[in-house]
């Protein structure tokens, strides 16, 4: 399945869904409004009925019209722009007659607005108005926010399912790095164990032999990296070890199988610094940062320089080369399985490098810098 295909139908999706719901609560608001207005204009008209009563008057029909308004919030105003009466608005005042002031204050606010209904009065005697001020009901208030509320509700759906897909293809292709490591470290186990046998066999007929022990050696290190590759998707173990010593370990390593070309210096703190780590995976991280150096000269004289920087809570562990660098638009992909700029290779070695870091010693890798024909620094922070 194309993830970015299903992310961008589901932003499309979204932004289609909060169109459509905008316009329709639009549209809704407007005839829900201009339905208040005609009951304040039946209101007004029962109002005015009201004040021009005598005995010809359905006094019951009038009274039954004023009382059914429950919802929307009204203030009668006289000329002057004094509040006479209101409806369905929440005022504090010690007594109606203070009640009524503030009352005013909020019929001033909606004659500003135009939301207002005037009435003639004329008694025969003298003409007047009243002004019927009116506001939104709780209802329509409501239905003005609900189109927010809905895009929220949708734009929180888009980004859980997103997240979603996300985790899924991760977790499915840690289950392919895993199987593939398993599958490695397998298929490993058979030529290693019959060149052990061969080993011992040569060391009885020529004992003397001085290239047999380095082969022995470079046979245990099959068997170390096959056994790194059967770790991978298992919680390892992590014990306290000497951090130093894992770093001269690796030093040492790299600096017989290197080009003399490369130096390999190491800036090590005196006293042993004592974390808690997998030195056999721990390891491996290092070498993969040292031999990418060492791809990044390219065969050319440089150096890798191996640091420790001991901090009160944490410690960091520095590799630095002199070799070409990386392009800043590289920098965010370097721990992406599958990314590489090499002609060879599957691009799988930062991105172990990254989940046994952080995953499996709850630290933190990256880039500290790097400068184009001058060298990258990557940094491991891990918690003492």
């Amino acid at each position: 399945m194309n993830i970015r295909l299903v992310k961008i139908s589901l932003v499309i999706a979204a932004v289609v869904i909060s169109v459509a719901s905008l316009m329709v609560s639009h549209y809704l608001t407007l005839d829900l409004s201009q339905e208040e207005r005609s009951k304040m204009e039946t209101w007004a008209t029962a109002m005015r009925a009201l004040s021009k009563a005598d005995e010809n008057t359905d006094l019951e029909l009038v009274l039954k019209v004023i009382n059914e308004n429950n919802t929307i919030p009204v203030v009668v105003m006289d000329s002057k722009g004094n509040a006479q009466f209101f409806r369905n608005i929440e005022v504090k005042g010690k007594d109606y007659a203070d009640s009524l002031k503030n009352a005013t204050a909020l019929g001033r606010i909606l004659l500003n607005e135009n939301k207002n209904i005037r009435i003639s009065i004329d008694d025969g005697n003298h003409s007047d108005y009243i002004n019927v001020c009116y506001n939104d009901s709780l209802m329509l208030k409501r239905l003005h926010v609900y189109p927010f509320v809905q895009l929220g509700v949708v734009m929180l759906f888009v980004v859980v399912a997103i997240f979603a897909l996300l985790t899924s293809k991760k977790a499915e292709q840690n289950k392919v790095w895993v199987g593939l490591s398993k599958e490695t470290a397998h298929q490993l186990g058979t030529p290693i164990s019959s060149l052990m046998a061969w080993i011992e066999i040569l060391k009885e007929n020529y004992p003397q032999d001085e290239l047999i022990p380095e082969m022995d050696k470079d046979i245990n290190r099959l068997q170390l990296i096959a056994d790194r590759f059967s770790k991978i998707g298992s919680t390892p173990e992590v014990t306290p070890d000497n951090l130093n010593m894992v770093i001269t370990h690796v030093a040492e390593y790299m600096d017989t199988r290197t080009s003399k070309k490369i130096k390999i210096i190491r800036n090590l703190p005196e006293n042993d610094i004592i974390v808690n780590l997998n030195a056999a995976l721990f390891e491996w991280v290092v070498e993969n940062l040292c031999k990418n150096a060492v791809d990044a000269m390219g065969g050319e004289s440089g150096s890798i320089t191996l640091s420790i920087r001991d901090y009160n809570e944490k410690v960091a562990v520095e590799v630095a080369d002199t070799g070409r660098g990386i392009k800043k638009k590289d920098l965010g992909n370097v721990f992406r399985p599958g990314f590489t700029t090499k002609k060879r290779g599957w691009g799988l070695g930062l991105s172990l490098a990254k989940r046994i870091v952080e995953e499996y010693h709850k630290g933190r890798i990256y880039v500290k810098s790097s400068e184009l024909g001058k060298g990258t620094t990557f940094r491991i922070e891990l918690r003492k």
